[in-house]
């Protein structure tokens, strides 16, 4: 076990106190340490230790910064999940956060980095006796996928839609596989966000961009929320609210995913709920929607991740192929290459 080191407060304090000590910000340490500070998240104090244990080891300053960010990302999505006691976390909870993390568009090696320094901060962690190293026993190294993961098959959307007969979460999942928007934004969405007259949903902030874009609802999707609106208590300020005054958290909303793969006899598929999001988007490509298009729905700031999300059918090339040779073949190509 370590001994005991002065607190962030404690810290800033001595800087305080002594004129001829250099300021806080002088070293990458005291950088981390100061946006910590002013950060609320569960085991706050053991990321500090962690922090202090990697500067005494003399890590560079890049490693260091990894590890911050990285154990500041999972600790802020472990918070906002409904959950404070660092004892407690599962692999569930990692495995909510990598899905997460994936369904904000990050490439794969940027999550497989990420997952790399949370890995080792959990294991600082089990060193400290703070987590029972039983924790994460199981299959410690997550696999991750080296492609961004393919749509649903359509065969399969149906028999997940077929087996939802809970209002709310009909209308939950129905709103994701139509919209596109990131589970995320379903969560966080205000009653007031929903134009059901005009068909239209509001997202006025982007969980990755400060960009808001309107998205449009389909038949389906509009039935189950209009039954879902007549259900819903009154005077709840989130469309799909949770206990208390907040909406559903993360890790609830993806157990519901799951609870309803395995009653449809999908759970062996590897089918995660930000699926979803690429099912809509391939499905508007397929039926003939134009990736700029595609790309707006999204909230996608560069159309390259839309190109990785959004993924053409054979039948589609196939009938694509055809119709540009029937012009070629026409002798309809006019101008110079």
């Amino acid at each position: 076990m370590t001994n005991v080191e002065p607190s962030i407060h404690e810290s800033v304090e001595l800087n305080k106190q002594d004129p001829h000590q250099q300021p806080l910000s002088s070293s990458p340490i005291d950088r981390i340490l100061q946006r910590l500070s002013a950060l609320e998240l569960p085991a706050k104090e053991h990321l500090e230790r962690y922090m202090r244990h990697k500067w005494r080891l003399n890590h560079k300053r890049s490693t260091l910064s990894g590890s911050f960010n990285s154990a500041r990302l999972f600790l802020d999505f472990y918070g906002k999940s409904g959950k404070s006691a660092i004892e407690k976390v599962e692999r569930t909870d990692l495995e909510a956060f990598i899905e997460h993390e994936q369904d904000r568009g990050l490439r794969i090696s940027t999550v497989r980095t990420r997952l790399a320094f949370l890995m080792a901060f959990l294991h600082f962690l089990m060193e400290q006796d703070i987590l029972p190293v039983s924790a994460l026993k199981r299959g410690i190294r997550l696999k991750l996928p080296e492609t961004l993961p393919r749509a649903i098959h359509p065969a399969d959307i149906r028999k997940l839609i077929s087996v939802i007969d809970n209002v709310r979460d009909r209308a939950l999942i129905l709103l994701l596989l139509r919209t596109g928007i990131r589970i995320g934004e379903a969560l966080g969405l205000r009653l007031n966000d929903l134009d059901v007259q005009d068909r239209k949903v509001h997202l006025f902030q982007g969980e990755k961009n400060s960009m808001g874009r309107v998205v449009y609802l389909s038949e389906d999707a509009l039935f189950a929320l209009k039954r879902w609106l007549q259900e819903r208590e009154k005077g709840k300020e989130f469309l799909f609210y949770g206990q208390g005054h907040g909406h559903i958290c993360y890790s609830t909303g993806r157990s519901l995913f799951i609870k309803y793969l395995q009653r449809a006899g999908l759970d062996q598929k590897g089918y995660t709920i930000h699926r979803l999001r690429h099912t809509c988007a391939s499905e508007l490509l397929n039926a003939g929607m134009r990736l700029e298009c595609v790309q707006q729905l999204l909230g996608h700031q560069d159309i390259e991740v839309t190109r990785r999300y959004a993924r053409l059918t054979d039948t589609t090339r196939e009938q694509e192929y055809f119709r540009a040779m029937a012009v070629i073949e026409k002798g309809e190509i006019d101008g110079t290459y």
